[in-house]
């Protein structure tokens, strides 16, 4: 951004604009040549929790093969994704970069069979929440900074990456948590992240898929979305090799639902004509959106996946091994602290001091959550 320019010059009125910003929690002077929100998303890719998720689970494995995605290639694909939408609707850009770059910062190695293992492991002790966890990450955990913990993103980078809470946990939030308890929207710049995020995963989730050899095409003419393109590409490609047939049904469906995304939330914000962000927040429901006929088709892609990819024996056997992994760490660590490296054992420690085995517990968490795959398995095999 050139020194003095508008950062919401071109965006609609009911964008998130950086004059009606909440701002950060520890006040800073403006940067020169940025937006905040530009700010915050170079903050997120700098950070080292968004460099660890280059080998941190998608669907498999990061030693299965190096082609599968990643957390870091599907978060990079969901900004894109979230990129396109925001520009097409006069939306912050940045701020849909910020968040979608964001949003799995928290996430454990192995996927979410690594979340529900550790959810369980701290059950006693307040949960574990992938969501909760990116937020605590970026408010908390990186050190990276002189005056501050954390990365001190502004309020609206923050309220995107918290898509899900509980009451009792929205409770503790101050002003990030009132959405919730009062039923309000975030803004659309979030809501936007939210469905990228969702585009990303069902479509790129189909390719690796594919590739594993765990689904196949024929399996897939069963869903209507890729049943479609595919008599499309068939019909106009009938000699074209199947890697490359893949990545064009592949790449059409990912405009199709995309185009219905931009074209369903133009209708909507028609519709309700919101006058600002507030007035977006007190939405009944969310203005960003498929239309009925798209979200079903993609309910029904999603519903495919859960039952004929990530239900699959071979990724259940990989579950299992993930799993007592990750519990063996946390229950190592939770035994013995100081088998954890000094920064961590101390955290432990000092958290111990004030709350007790749950402030432990939250320690041992925070640490097992931050590491890759490999270093999971590197780490179990150590202890």
């Amino acid at each position: 951004m050139r020194k003095g320019r508008d950062p919401d010059a071109g965006l609609a009125p009911y964008a998130a604009l950086m004059a009606t910003s909440r701002g950060r929690r520890n006040p800073e002077p403006p940067a020169d040549y940025r937006s905040e929100f530009q700010r915050d998303r170079d903050r997120i890719v700098h950070s080292n929790a968004f460099r660890r998720l280059v080998y941190k689970t998608q669907v498999f494995i990061n030693h299965e093969g190096d082609m599968y995605r990643t957390r870091l290639t599907h978060s990079l694909e969901v900004a894109q994704i979230g990129r396109s939408v925001a520009n097409a609707l006069a939306l912050s850009e940045p701020l849909t970069e910020a968040i979608c770059l964001a949003h799995d910062l928290g996430h454990t190695p192995f996927g979410h069979a690594g979340q529900d293992v550790l959810n369980e492991c701290m059950r006693e002790y307040g949960g574990f929440e992938h969501n909760l966890q990116s937020l605590r990450v970026v408010d908390e955990l990186e050190e990276r900074y002189a005056k501050f913990s954390g990365l001190n993103l502004t309020f609206e980078t923050r309220e995107g990456i918290l898509k899900h809470c509980s009451l009792a946990n929205a409770r503790q939030l101050g002003e990030l948590g009132r959405r919730f308890i009062e039923r309000e929207q975030p803004s659309l710049e979030a809501q936007i992240s939210d469905l990228a995020d969702a585009i990303a995963y069902n479509n790129h989730d189909v390719d690796d898929g594919l590739r594993s050899g765990l689904v196949t095409i024929d399996d897939l003419r069963e869903v209507a979305l890729f049943a479609r393109h595919h008599a499309t590409v068939s019909a106009a490609y009938a000699y074209l090799p199947s890697r490359r047939m893949i990545h064009e049904i592949g790449r059409r469906m990912i405009h199709d639902v995309v185009s219905d995304l931009i074209e369903e939330t133009t209708r909507r914000l028609g519709e309700a004509k919101p006058a600002n962000i507030d007035a977006v927040r007190t939405m009944p429901r969310p203005l960003a959106a498929f239309s009925e006929a798209k979200a079903a088709e993609h309910t029904d892609l999603k519903k495919f996946l859960r039952t004929r990819l990530y239900r699959h024996e071979h990724i259940e056997a990989q579950r299992s091994g993930a799993g007592q992994v990750l519990r063996g760490l946390f229950e190592a660590f939770m035994q013995d602290v100081t088998r954890m490296p000094a920064e961590h054992r101390d955290a432990a420690l000092a958290m111990e001091a004030l709350t007790g085995m749950a402030g432990r517990a939250r320690a041992v968490a925070d640490y097992v959550a931050g590491m890759t795959d490999r270093y999971a398995f590197q780490e179990h095999a150590r202890l």
